[in-house]
C-alpha cells in the first residue's frame, strides 16, 4: 500500500478520495451513534432556522460561524445526521488534498509522493466521532490553509502581502473554533523566527486576523447583542473545566498511533542531513504548531478524539518523514505502515460496532445520546430541559434560549436576582415551551417568582413535569 502511493502521477488524488471514502465505509452501511456534541449543534441550526439568533435567542458556546454551517444544513436538510457525516466527509476530503498538494507541490520533503495524503486519511478516521461536522474540523481546514500561505513564504524566501492572507485564515478558523484564535501566536512566531518580516508585515497579519473579527463583533453589536455574545461565547471558554475523563482510555488509544509515528518522524529528522534551508524551517513551523495545539487543551470543553483534531497535521507531517525515511521497496515500512492502519480501522470498527465482546474502550458512552424515556405525549413538542439534557430533545424541538444548562445557570440558578426572573419570563414569553422538564427542582421557584408564569404552566401527572395550561 506504501508504495502505490510513493507513485507521482495525477491519478493518484482519485486514488486518495477512493482511499479515504473506503476508510469511512463503515459510517455509511451500518450508521454511526448520535453524540451529544453532534445532537446539540443540531438544535443550534434548528433554532436558527427557526428565526432565533446565536448568542441573545440561543444560548450555547458554538462558535458564529459554526453556528452559520449549521444554520444552513438544517434550513437545506432538516435535522439529518447523515448530512452531517456527508458535509465532514467534504471537509475531510479538502484537508486531505490540500495537504498532500502542500507538501508534494512545494517539495516540502526531498520525495514527492501521495504519502501524506495518505496517512492524513488515516488519521482522519483514528475515532469514529471524527465522522461528524464539528466546528474543530472546520477550524482546522483553514489553519491548514493558513500552513500553506507560510509554506509559500518560506519557499520564496521573502515576505510578501501574503502575510494578511494568512491572518484572515487564522481569523475565519477563529469563527469556526474559538481557541485556534491560539494559532495566532505560531503565525506571529513563524515570522518573527523564519522569515525576514518587518513591523509592518507583522500588523499586516494581525490586520488579517482581527478583521473577521471585527465584522462579527460590529454584527452583534448593531443587533444589541454584544453582552450575549460576550457571556455566551468569550466568557464560557476561559471557565474552568470539569472534564469527565471515564473515556480517558478511548483517547488515550485513538491518538497513541498518530503522535507515536508522528514523534519518531520528528526524532528521525536529526539523523537526516539532506533537508534544504526552507524545508529544515516548515519542519520547525510544524514543531511549532503541535506545541500551540497543546495550549488548546485547556480550553476544550470535553475530551474526546474529535477535540483533537488540530493535532492531525504535525502528526501526519512528521509520521510522512517516518515512512519515507526508508529505503524504497522496504519491507519494514511497507509492514508497519499496513500494522498501523490495520489498528487505526480495528479502532474505528470498535468504536462503531464493538467488534471486541466485553470492552468499552472507543465506544465513547459517555458522549452518545440515551433517548429519554418520556411520557407518549411528549413527542414532537417544544420542551426545555432545566439541568442537563440527555436525549429529551432527540424526538423533540426546544423552547426558550436555555438549550446549553452551563449557559443557563446564569440566569436559571440566580432567582433572587430581579433581572434574572425578567430575562427568565421575557424568554419564556417569546418563544413558550409546552413541557418543562425540571431535573433540577427550578420550577416550584420560578413559578412563585413570576405569578404570570404560575398561571401558564402546572405540574403533570408526570412527575418533575410541568406543562402549559390549555
Amino acid at each position: 500500500m506504501l508504495s502505490f502511493f510513493r507513485v507521482n502521477a495525477r491519478y493518484q488524488i482519485i486514488s486518495l478520495v477512493v482511499f479515504f471514502l473506503l476508510l469511512r465505509l463503515p459510517f455509511f452501511l451500518g450508521g454511526a451513534p448520535l453524540l451529544i456534541p453532534e445532537h446539540s449543534w443540531m438544535l443550534v441550526g434548528e433554532q436558527m432556522h427557526h428565526g432565533f439568533m446565536l448568542y441573545r435567542d440561543v444560548w450555547d458556546n458554538v462558535s458564529p460561524f459554526s453556528g452559520l454551517v449549521y444554520w444552513l444544513l438544517d434550513t437545506l436538510f432538516g435535522r439529518q445526521q447523515l448530512v452531517y457525516q456527508l458535509a465532514a466527509v467534504a471537509v475531510s476530503l479538502v484537508q486531505i488534498l490540500y495537504f498532500n498538494y502542500v507538501i508534494r507541490a512545494r517539495e516540502v520533503f526531498p520525495e514527492r509522493t501521495f504519502i501524506p495524503g495518505a496517512i492524513y486519511a488515516l488519521f482522519l478516521n483514528i475515532s469514529f466521532d471524527l465522522g461528524t461536522l464539528s466546528p474543530m474540523l472546520m477550524a482546522n481546514t483553514f489553519l491548514l490553509f493558513a500552513f500553506g500561505s507560510i509554506v509559500k513564504i518560506l519557499v520564496r524566501r521573502e515576505v510578501t502581502n501574503q502575510v494578511f492572507e494568512m491572518g484572515l485564515y487564522i481569523g475565519i478558523a477563529t469563527l469556526f473554533y474559538l481557541p485556534a484564535s491560539l494559532f495566532m501566536v505560531w503565525a506571529f512566531l513563524a515570522l518573527l523566527f523564519y522569515t525576514g518580516s518587518t513591523i509592518r508585515h507583522h500588523l499586516l497579519g494581525v490586520f488579517g486576523s482581527v478583521f473577521p473579527l471585527l465584522m462579527v463583533v460590529l454584527f452583534f453589536y448593531m443587533n444589541n447583542s454584544l453582552e450575549s455574545l460576550n457571556r455566551n461565547l468569550l466568557t464560557s471558554v476561559f471557565q474552568v473545566k470539569q472534564y469527565n475523563l471515564n473515556d480517558f482510555s478511548s483517547l488515550l488509544a485513538s491518538l497513541l498511533l498518530p503522535l507515536g509515528f508522528g514523534i519518531m518522524g520528528f526524532m528521525r529528522i536529526f539523523t537526516t542531513l539532506r533537508f534544504v534551508n526552507y524545508q529544515t524551517r516548515i519542519q520547525q513551523v510544524m514543531a511549532l504548531w503541535f506545541i500551540i495545539a497543546v495550549f488548546t487543551i485547556p480550553l476544550m470543553q470535553y475530551l474526546a478524539p474529535m477535540q483533537f483534531v488540530i493535532f492531525i497535521p504535525p502528526a501526519a507531517f512528521f509520521a510522512t518523514h517516518y515512512f519515507q525515511s526508508f529505503k524504497k521497496k522496504s519491507i519494514a515500512d511497507e509492514a508497519q505502515f499496513m500494522l498501523m492502519g490495520a489498528v487505526i480501522i480495528l479502532i474505528q470498527y470498535q468504536g462503531l460496532r464493538g467488534v471486541l465482546p466485553g470492552v468499552s474502550m472507543a465506544r465513547l458512552e459517555n458522549l452518545r445520546v440515551k433517548t429519554a424515556a418520556l411520557p407518549p405525549d411528549i413527542q414532537k413538542k417544544r420542551i426545555l430541559v432545566l439541568g442537563q439534557h440527555s436525549g429529551e430533545y432527540v424526538n423533540n424541538f426546544t423552547a426558550t434560549p436555555y438549550l446549553n444548562w452551563d449557559l443557563a445557570r446564569y440566569d436559571l440558578m440566580n432567582l433572587d436576582n430581579f433581572d434574572s426572573v425578567i430575562h427568565v419570563y421575557d424568554n419564556f414569553r417569546k418563544d413558550p415551551p409546552d413541557f418543562v422538564i425540571d431535573k433540577s427542582n427550578i420550577m416550584p421557584k420560578l413559578l412563585n417568582r413570576v405569578p404570570a408564569l404560575q398561571k401558564q404552566y402546572e405540574q403533570s401527572p408526570w412527575k418533575n413535569i410541568y406543562q402549559r395550561k390549555i
